[in-house]
Protein backbone atom coordinates (compact mmCIF):
# COMPACT_ATOMS: atom_id res chain seq x y z
CA UNK A 1 0.00 0.00 0.00
CA UNK A 2 2.82 2.36 0.88
CA UNK A 3 4.55 1.46 -2.40
CA UNK A 4 1.31 2.09 -4.31
CA UNK A 5 0.89 5.54 -2.71
CA UNK A 6 4.49 6.31 -3.48
CA UNK A 7 4.03 5.59 -7.17
CA UNK A 8 0.71 7.43 -7.20
CA UNK A 9 2.33 10.56 -5.80
CA UNK A 10 5.20 10.22 -8.23
CA UNK A 11 2.77 9.77 -11.11
CA UNK A 12 0.80 12.82 -10.15
CA UNK A 13 4.00 14.83 -9.78
CA UNK A 14 5.26 13.75 -13.18
CA UNK A 15 1.90 14.56 -14.71
CA UNK A 16 1.98 18.04 -13.20
CA UNK A 17 5.53 18.63 -14.43
CA UNK A 18 4.66 17.35 -17.88
CA UNK A 19 1.61 19.57 -17.89
CA UNK A 20 3.66 22.58 -16.92
CA UNK A 21 6.28 21.81 -19.55
CA UNK A 22 3.61 21.23 -22.15
CA UNK A 23 2.00 24.50 -21.14
CA UNK A 24 5.27 26.35 -21.55
CA UNK A 25 6.01 24.67 -24.85
CA UNK A 26 2.47 25.17 -26.07
CA UNK A 27 2.67 28.92 -25.60
CA UNK A 28 5.76 29.40 -27.76
CA UNK A 29 3.89 29.28 -31.07
CA UNK A 30 1.00 31.59 -30.02
CA UNK A 31 3.53 34.07 -28.61
CA UNK A 32 5.27 34.31 -31.97
CA UNK A 33 1.92 34.76 -33.68
CA UNK A 34 0.83 37.35 -31.16
CA UNK A 35 4.10 39.21 -31.69
CA UNK A 36 3.49 39.35 -35.43
CA UNK A 37 -0.08 40.47 -34.84
CA UNK A 38 1.07 43.14 -32.40
CA UNK A 39 3.60 44.45 -34.91
CA UNK A 40 0.91 44.46 -37.59
CA UNK A 41 -1.46 46.37 -35.34
CA UNK A 42 1.28 48.88 -34.59
CA UNK A 43 1.79 49.48 -38.32
CA UNK A 44 -1.93 49.48 -39.03
CA UNK A 45 -3.58 50.93 -35.90
CA UNK A 46 -6.79 51.68 -37.82
CA UNK A 47 -7.04 48.33 -39.59
CA UNK A 48 -10.63 47.38 -40.38
CA UNK A 49 -11.98 50.91 -40.08
CA UNK A 50 -13.98 52.54 -42.86
CA UNK A 51 -13.63 56.10 -44.15
CA UNK A 52 -16.02 58.00 -46.38
CA UNK A 53 -14.35 60.58 -48.62
CA UNK A 54 -16.06 63.17 -50.84
CA UNK A 55 -13.94 64.30 -53.79
CA UNK A 56 -14.38 66.96 -56.44
CA UNK A 57 -14.96 65.65 -59.94
CA UNK A 58 -11.78 67.16 -61.36
CA UNK A 59 -8.54 65.63 -62.68
CA UNK A 60 -6.88 65.67 -59.26
CA UNK A 61 -9.80 63.90 -57.61
CA UNK A 62 -10.10 61.37 -60.42
CA UNK A 63 -6.38 60.54 -60.22
CA UNK A 64 -6.53 60.25 -56.44
CA UNK A 65 -9.40 57.75 -56.67
CA UNK A 66 -7.32 55.35 -58.74
CA UNK A 67 -4.63 55.32 -56.04
CA UNK A 68 -6.87 54.69 -53.02
CA UNK A 69 -6.24 50.90 -53.12
CA UNK A 70 -2.63 51.72 -52.25
CA UNK A 71 -3.79 53.54 -49.12
CA UNK A 72 -6.09 50.66 -48.19
CA UNK A 73 -3.22 48.19 -48.51
CA UNK A 74 -0.91 50.34 -46.38
CA UNK A 75 -3.39 51.01 -43.57
CA UNK A 76 -5.85 48.13 -43.62
CA UNK A 77 -8.68 50.66 -43.80
CA UNK A 78 -11.45 50.71 -46.37
CA UNK A 79 -12.34 53.89 -48.22
CA UNK A 80 -15.71 54.63 -49.74
CA UNK A 81 -15.41 57.62 -52.04
CA UNK A 82 -17.98 59.67 -53.89
CA UNK A 83 -17.30 62.27 -56.59
CA UNK A 84 -19.31 65.39 -57.30
CA UNK A 85 -19.14 68.38 -59.63
CA UNK A 86 -18.09 71.60 -57.84
CA UNK A 87 -21.55 73.01 -57.11
CA UNK A 88 -22.99 69.57 -56.32
CA UNK A 89 -20.18 68.94 -53.85
CA UNK A 90 -20.86 72.25 -52.09
CA UNK A 91 -24.58 71.48 -51.87
CA UNK A 92 -24.00 67.93 -50.63
CA UNK A 93 -21.55 69.08 -47.98
CA UNK A 94 -23.89 71.84 -46.80
CA UNK A 95 -26.69 69.32 -46.29
CA UNK A 96 -24.52 66.75 -44.54
CA UNK A 97 -22.60 69.14 -42.32
CA UNK A 98 -25.60 71.26 -41.34
CA UNK A 99 -27.19 68.16 -39.81
CA UNK A 100 -23.93 67.40 -37.96
CA UNK A 101 -23.60 64.09 -39.78
CA UNK A 102 -20.39 62.15 -39.16
CA UNK A 103 -20.15 61.37 -42.89
CA UNK A 104 -18.10 62.23 -44.85
CA UNK A 105 -15.00 61.85 -42.72
CA UNK A 106 -12.82 63.68 -45.25
CA UNK A 107 -13.84 66.03 -48.05
CA UNK A 108 -12.47 68.43 -50.63
CA UNK A 109 -13.41 72.09 -50.36
CA UNK A 110 -12.52 75.30 -52.20
CA UNK A 111 -10.70 77.51 -49.65
CA UNK A 112 -10.99 80.85 -51.53
CA UNK A 113 -14.73 80.34 -51.91
CA UNK A 114 -15.76 78.34 -48.84
CA UNK A 115 -13.14 78.48 -46.07
CA UNK A 116 -14.72 81.26 -44.01
CA UNK A 117 -18.22 79.78 -44.33
CA UNK A 118 -17.14 76.30 -43.25
CA UNK A 119 -15.04 77.63 -40.38
CA UNK A 120 -17.78 79.96 -39.10
CA UNK A 121 -20.31 77.13 -39.11
CA UNK A 122 -17.96 74.81 -37.22
CA UNK A 123 -17.95 72.23 -39.99
CA UNK A 124 -14.19 71.63 -40.13
CA UNK A 125 -11.75 70.18 -37.62
CA UNK A 126 -8.60 72.29 -37.01
CA UNK A 127 -5.51 70.52 -38.35
CA UNK A 128 -2.77 72.62 -36.75
CA UNK A 129 -1.49 70.06 -34.27
CA UNK A 130 -1.83 67.12 -36.64
CA UNK A 131 -0.01 68.84 -39.50
CA UNK A 132 2.56 71.03 -37.81
CA UNK A 133 3.80 68.66 -35.11
CA UNK A 134 4.54 65.70 -37.38
CA UNK A 135 8.20 66.10 -38.39
CA UNK A 136 7.99 63.36 -41.03
CA UNK A 137 5.08 65.13 -42.71
CA UNK A 138 7.14 68.33 -43.14
CA UNK A 139 4.34 70.89 -43.28
CA UNK A 140 6.96 73.58 -43.86
CA UNK A 141 7.38 72.18 -47.37
CA UNK A 142 3.99 73.57 -48.37
CA UNK A 143 3.96 76.89 -50.23
CA UNK A 144 3.41 79.57 -47.60
CA UNK A 145 1.28 81.81 -49.80
CA UNK A 146 -0.89 78.95 -51.05
CA UNK A 147 -1.56 77.86 -47.48
CA UNK A 148 -2.95 81.26 -46.45
CA UNK A 149 -6.46 80.65 -47.78
CA UNK A 150 -6.68 77.54 -45.58
CA UNK A 151 -6.14 79.52 -42.38
CA UNK A 152 -9.21 81.14 -40.81
CA UNK A 153 -8.97 82.91 -37.44
CA UNK A 154 -5.47 81.48 -37.02
CA UNK A 155 -6.72 77.90 -37.45
CA UNK A 156 -5.65 75.57 -40.26
CA UNK A 157 -8.90 74.18 -41.67
CA UNK A 158 -7.55 72.27 -44.67
CA UNK A 159 -4.43 70.97 -46.36
CA UNK A 160 -3.95 72.53 -49.82
CA UNK A 161 -3.91 70.07 -52.71
CA UNK A 162 -4.03 72.15 -55.89
CA UNK A 163 -1.90 75.20 -56.74
CA UNK A 164 -3.12 78.03 -58.94
CA UNK A 165 -1.17 81.15 -59.86
CA UNK A 166 -1.45 84.21 -62.06
CA UNK A 167 0.50 83.75 -65.30
CA UNK A 168 1.05 86.08 -68.24
CA UNK A 169 0.66 83.95 -71.37
CA UNK A 170 2.04 85.54 -74.52
CA UNK A 171 2.70 84.84 -78.19
CA UNK A 172 6.44 84.29 -78.59
CA UNK A 173 6.23 84.58 -82.37
CA UNK A 174 4.55 88.01 -82.25
CA UNK A 175 7.02 89.43 -79.75
CA UNK A 176 10.02 88.10 -81.66
CA UNK A 177 8.75 89.47 -84.97
CA UNK A 178 8.19 92.92 -83.44
CA UNK A 179 11.48 92.84 -81.53
CA UNK A 180 9.73 93.24 -78.18
CA UNK A 181 11.31 91.87 -75.00
CA UNK A 182 9.09 90.14 -72.46
CA UNK A 183 7.65 93.02 -70.36
CA UNK A 184 8.92 93.32 -66.79
CA UNK A 185 6.67 96.19 -65.67
CA UNK A 186 2.99 96.93 -66.15
CA UNK A 187 3.89 100.07 -68.11
CA UNK A 188 6.07 98.00 -70.46
CA UNK A 189 3.28 95.46 -70.86
CA UNK A 190 0.84 98.22 -71.76
CA UNK A 191 3.18 99.51 -74.47
CA UNK A 192 3.63 96.00 -75.87
CA UNK A 193 -0.14 95.48 -75.91
CA UNK A 194 -0.62 98.73 -77.85
CA UNK A 195 2.10 97.82 -80.35
CA UNK A 196 0.78 94.32 -81.08
CA UNK A 197 -2.90 95.27 -81.18
CA UNK A 198 -4.00 94.72 -84.78
CA UNK A 199 -7.78 94.23 -84.93
CA UNK A 200 -7.84 94.35 -88.75
CA UNK A 201 -5.94 91.06 -88.69
CA UNK A 202 -8.03 89.80 -85.78
CA UNK A 203 -5.09 89.96 -83.41
CA UNK A 204 -5.97 91.83 -80.24
CA UNK A 205 -3.39 93.18 -77.84
CA UNK A 206 -4.95 91.72 -74.71
CA UNK A 207 -7.59 89.29 -73.54
CA UNK A 208 -8.75 88.26 -70.07
CA UNK A 209 -12.01 87.69 -68.26
CA UNK A 210 -14.49 90.53 -68.70
CA UNK A 211 -17.57 89.02 -67.11
CA UNK A 212 -18.54 90.85 -63.92
CA UNK A 213 -18.03 88.11 -61.32
CA UNK A 214 -15.44 86.07 -63.18
CA UNK A 215 -13.03 88.97 -63.70
CA UNK A 216 -12.43 89.59 -59.98
CA UNK A 217 -9.80 86.87 -59.63
CA UNK A 218 -7.91 88.20 -62.66
CA UNK A 219 -7.99 91.86 -61.63
CA UNK A 220 -6.67 90.90 -58.18
CA UNK A 221 -2.94 91.02 -59.07
CA UNK A 222 -3.48 94.43 -60.71
CA UNK A 223 -4.67 95.70 -57.32
CA UNK A 224 -1.98 93.91 -55.31
CA UNK A 225 0.82 95.18 -57.54
CA UNK A 226 -0.29 98.77 -56.98
CA UNK A 227 -0.41 98.29 -53.21
CA UNK A 228 -4.18 97.77 -52.94
CA UNK A 229 -6.46 94.95 -51.80
CA UNK A 230 -10.18 94.28 -51.60
CA UNK A 231 -10.25 94.88 -47.85
CA UNK A 232 -8.04 95.58 -44.86
CA UNK A 233 -9.33 93.83 -41.76
CA UNK A 234 -13.05 94.60 -41.66
CA UNK A 235 -12.76 97.67 -43.87
CA UNK A 236 -13.61 97.70 -47.59
CA UNK A 237 -10.83 99.32 -49.64
CA UNK A 238 -11.89 99.07 -53.28
CA UNK A 239 -12.08 102.85 -53.82
CA UNK A 240 -8.55 103.85 -52.75
CA UNK A 241 -6.28 105.59 -55.29
CA UNK A 242 -4.20 102.41 -55.58
CA UNK A 243 -7.27 100.28 -56.20
CA UNK A 244 -8.60 102.73 -58.79
CA UNK A 245 -5.29 102.53 -60.64
CA UNK A 246 -5.44 98.73 -60.72
CA UNK A 247 -9.09 98.51 -61.74
CA UNK A 248 -8.61 101.28 -64.30
CA UNK A 249 -5.66 99.66 -66.02
CA UNK A 250 -7.45 96.32 -66.35
CA UNK A 251 -10.64 97.97 -67.65
CA UNK A 252 -8.77 100.14 -70.17
CA UNK A 253 -6.80 97.22 -71.58
CA UNK A 254 -9.95 95.17 -72.14
CA UNK A 255 -11.92 98.12 -73.50
CA UNK A 256 -9.27 99.49 -75.86
CA UNK A 257 -7.25 96.41 -76.81
CA UNK A 258 -9.57 93.49 -76.16
CA UNK A 259 -11.71 91.45 -78.57
CA UNK A 260 -15.38 92.19 -79.30
CA UNK A 261 -17.78 90.82 -76.70
CA UNK A 262 -15.16 90.73 -73.95
CA UNK A 263 -17.72 91.90 -71.38
CA UNK A 264 -19.38 88.49 -71.68
CA UNK A 265 -16.19 86.47 -71.45
CA UNK A 266 -15.38 84.20 -68.53
CA UNK A 267 -12.54 81.70 -68.35
CA UNK A 268 -13.53 79.41 -71.29
CA UNK A 269 -14.24 82.21 -73.77
CA UNK A 270 -11.05 84.12 -72.97
CA UNK A 271 -8.97 80.96 -73.35
CA UNK A 272 -10.70 80.30 -76.66
CA UNK A 273 -9.59 83.68 -78.04
CA UNK A 274 -5.97 83.11 -77.06
CA UNK A 275 -5.87 79.49 -78.24
CA UNK A 276 -7.23 80.61 -81.63
CA UNK A 277 -4.26 82.94 -82.01
CA UNK A 278 -6.35 86.09 -81.69
CA UNK A 279 -4.53 87.77 -78.78
CA UNK A 280 -0.93 88.72 -78.07
CA UNK A 281 -1.19 88.67 -74.27
CA UNK A 282 -3.49 86.76 -71.97
CA UNK A 283 -3.66 86.73 -68.17
CA UNK A 284 -5.13 83.62 -66.55
CA UNK A 285 -4.42 80.93 -63.96
CA UNK A 286 -1.58 78.46 -64.39
CA UNK A 287 -3.59 75.27 -63.83
CA UNK A 288 -5.39 75.74 -67.14
CA UNK A 289 -2.24 75.91 -69.27
CA UNK A 290 -3.12 72.74 -71.23
CA UNK A 291 -5.87 74.71 -72.99
CA UNK A 292 -3.03 76.35 -74.88
CA UNK A 293 -0.63 73.42 -75.29
CA UNK A 294 -3.20 70.90 -76.53
CA UNK A 295 -2.73 70.96 -80.31
CA UNK A 296 -6.25 69.70 -80.87
CA UNK A 297 -7.58 72.87 -79.20
CA UNK A 298 -4.85 75.43 -79.83
CA UNK A 299 -3.32 76.78 -83.04
CA UNK A 300 -0.54 78.49 -81.06
CA UNK A 301 0.59 75.50 -79.00
CA UNK A 302 4.20 75.85 -80.14
CA UNK A 303 4.33 79.63 -79.72
CA UNK A 304 3.20 80.18 -76.12
CA UNK A 305 5.46 81.88 -73.61
CA UNK A 306 4.95 82.17 -69.85
CA UNK A 307 5.93 85.14 -67.69
CA UNK A 308 5.68 86.35 -64.11
CA UNK A 309 3.14 89.12 -63.54
CA UNK A 310 4.87 92.48 -64.22
CA UNK A 311 5.74 94.93 -61.48
CA UNK A 312 3.57 97.87 -60.51
CA UNK A 313 4.13 100.57 -57.91
CA UNK A 314 4.24 97.92 -55.15
CA UNK A 315 6.22 95.32 -57.09
CA UNK A 316 5.08 92.09 -58.70
CA UNK A 317 2.22 90.56 -56.71
CA UNK A 318 0.70 87.61 -58.57
CA UNK A 319 -1.86 85.31 -57.02
CA UNK A 320 -0.38 82.08 -55.65
CA UNK A 321 -3.21 80.25 -53.94
CA UNK A 322 -4.71 76.88 -53.17
CA UNK A 323 -7.95 76.40 -55.08
CA UNK A 324 -8.75 73.03 -53.44
CA UNK A 325 -7.97 71.47 -50.07
CA UNK A 326 -8.70 68.34 -48.04
CA UNK A 327 -10.48 68.82 -44.71
CA UNK A 328 -11.79 66.71 -41.84
CA UNK A 329 -15.43 66.80 -40.79
CA UNK A 330 -15.69 68.28 -37.28
CA UNK A 331 -18.09 65.44 -36.45
CA UNK A 332 -16.04 62.61 -37.95
CA UNK A 333 -16.05 59.54 -35.69
CA UNK A 334 -12.29 58.95 -35.84
CA UNK A 335 -10.34 62.07 -36.68
CA UNK A 336 -6.95 60.37 -36.42
CA UNK A 337 -8.00 57.80 -39.01
CA UNK A 338 -9.28 60.63 -41.22
CA UNK A 339 -5.95 62.42 -40.81
CA UNK A 340 -4.09 59.32 -41.96
CA UNK A 341 -5.88 59.60 -45.31
CA UNK A 342 -5.04 63.30 -45.71
CA UNK A 343 -1.48 62.70 -44.58
CA UNK A 344 -1.09 59.99 -47.23
CA UNK A 345 -2.80 61.98 -50.01
CA UNK A 346 -0.67 65.08 -49.37
CA UNK A 347 2.66 63.39 -48.61
CA UNK A 348 5.70 64.33 -50.68
CA UNK A 349 5.53 61.02 -52.51
CA UNK A 350 1.85 61.36 -53.42
CA UNK A 351 2.04 65.04 -54.38
CA UNK A 352 4.93 64.21 -56.69
CA UNK A 353 3.01 61.31 -58.22
CA UNK A 354 -0.11 63.41 -58.74
CA UNK A 355 1.94 66.22 -60.28
CA UNK A 356 3.42 63.85 -62.86
CA UNK A 357 -0.18 63.43 -64.04
CA UNK A 358 -0.48 67.19 -64.56
CA UNK A 359 -1.97 68.18 -61.18
CA UNK A 360 0.04 71.19 -59.86
CA UNK A 361 1.03 70.43 -56.28
CA UNK A 362 1.41 72.81 -53.36
CA UNK A 363 4.67 71.41 -51.96
CA UNK A 364 7.74 73.45 -52.90
CA UNK A 365 9.89 70.32 -53.15
CA UNK A 366 7.96 68.88 -56.09
CA UNK A 367 8.59 72.01 -58.17
CA UNK A 368 12.32 71.58 -57.61
CA UNK A 369 12.20 67.94 -58.70
CA UNK A 370 12.74 67.45 -62.48
CA UNK A 371 10.84 64.17 -62.45
CA UNK A 372 7.78 65.70 -60.78
CA UNK A 373 7.72 68.64 -63.21
CA UNK A 374 8.20 66.57 -66.36
CA UNK A 375 4.59 67.14 -67.46
CA UNK A 376 4.94 70.94 -67.38
CA UNK A 377 6.63 73.39 -69.79
CA UNK A 378 10.06 74.31 -68.39
CA UNK A 379 9.30 78.04 -68.63
CA UNK A 380 6.09 77.57 -66.64
CA UNK A 381 8.00 75.71 -63.92
CA UNK A 382 10.35 78.70 -63.56
CA UNK A 383 7.39 81.07 -63.31
CA UNK A 384 5.75 78.84 -60.70
CA UNK A 385 8.86 78.80 -58.52
CA UNK A 386 9.11 82.60 -58.64
CA UNK A 387 5.39 83.09 -58.02
CA UNK A 388 5.60 80.90 -54.93
CA UNK A 389 8.18 83.30 -53.47
CA UNK A 390 6.34 86.56 -54.17
CA UNK A 391 2.69 85.55 -54.53
CA UNK A 392 -0.42 86.57 -52.59
CA UNK A 393 -2.51 83.76 -51.10
CA UNK A 394 -5.98 84.98 -52.07
CA UNK A 395 -7.62 86.02 -55.33
CA UNK A 396 -11.01 87.29 -54.16
CA UNK A 397 -12.58 89.03 -51.15
CA UNK A 398 -12.11 87.01 -47.96
CA UNK A 399 -15.70 87.02 -46.78
CA UNK A 400 -18.45 84.43 -46.36
CA UNK A 401 -20.70 85.67 -49.18
CA UNK A 402 -17.97 85.51 -51.81
CA UNK A 403 -20.35 85.38 -54.77
CA UNK A 404 -22.19 88.53 -53.72
CA UNK A 405 -18.92 90.34 -53.04
CA UNK A 406 -17.56 89.43 -56.48
CA UNK A 407 -20.63 90.87 -58.17
CA UNK A 408 -20.26 94.13 -56.25
CA UNK A 409 -16.55 94.51 -56.98
CA UNK A 410 -16.62 93.28 -60.57
CA UNK A 411 -19.14 96.01 -61.35
CA UNK A 412 -16.37 98.62 -60.99
CA UNK A 413 -14.54 97.22 -64.03
CA UNK A 414 -17.72 96.67 -66.03
CA UNK A 415 -18.89 100.26 -65.52
CA UNK A 416 -15.46 101.61 -66.39
CA UNK A 417 -15.47 99.59 -69.61
CA UNK A 418 -18.88 101.03 -70.44
CA UNK A 419 -17.51 104.55 -70.08
CA UNK A 420 -18.90 105.43 -66.65
CA UNK A 421 -16.88 107.31 -64.05
CA UNK A 422 -14.65 104.76 -62.33
CA UNK A 423 -14.30 106.69 -59.06
CA UNK A 424 -18.07 106.95 -58.69
CA UNK A 425 -18.44 103.26 -59.48
CA UNK A 426 -15.75 102.36 -56.94
CA UNK A 427 -17.28 104.58 -54.24
CA UNK A 428 -20.65 102.86 -54.66
CA UNK A 429 -19.05 99.42 -54.69
CA UNK A 430 -17.06 100.23 -51.56
CA UNK A 431 -20.21 101.32 -49.75
CA UNK A 432 -22.08 98.17 -50.78
CA UNK A 433 -19.14 95.92 -49.96
CA UNK A 434 -18.75 97.52 -46.53
CA UNK A 435 -22.45 96.90 -45.86
CA UNK A 436 -21.91 93.23 -46.72
CA UNK A 437 -18.91 92.99 -44.38
CA UNK A 438 -20.87 94.64 -41.56
CA UNK A 439 -23.85 92.33 -42.09
CA UNK A 440 -21.63 89.26 -41.82
CA UNK A 441 -20.14 90.53 -38.57
CA UNK A 442 -23.62 90.61 -37.02
CA UNK A 443 -24.41 87.00 -37.88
Amino acid sequence: MIQTKKWLVLGVSMTLVAGLLAGCGGKSTPNASEGTETASNANQPHKGKKLTVYLGNLPLGNTLKTMIPEFEKETGMKVEFQSFAEDQLSQKLSIQLTTQASVPDVFMLRPPQEAKLFAKNGWVYPLDELARQDADYDFGDFSESATQANVVDDKLIGIPVLLDQTVVYYRKDLLEKAGIAVPKTLDELEEAIKTLHDPKKEVYGFVARGQRSALVTMVAPFLFSEGADFMQGDKATVNTPEAIKGFGRYANWLKNYGPPGVLNMAFPQAWGIFAQGKAAFFIEFSSSYTNGTDKEKSVVADDIGYAVFPTGAAGSKPVSASTWALSINANAADKDAAWQFIKWATSKKMVGTLQKEGNPGVRDSVWNDPESTSAFPAELVEVTLENSKIGIGHDRPQVISVGEAREIIGDIVVKAMLGEDIQAAADKANKDFQALIDKEKLK
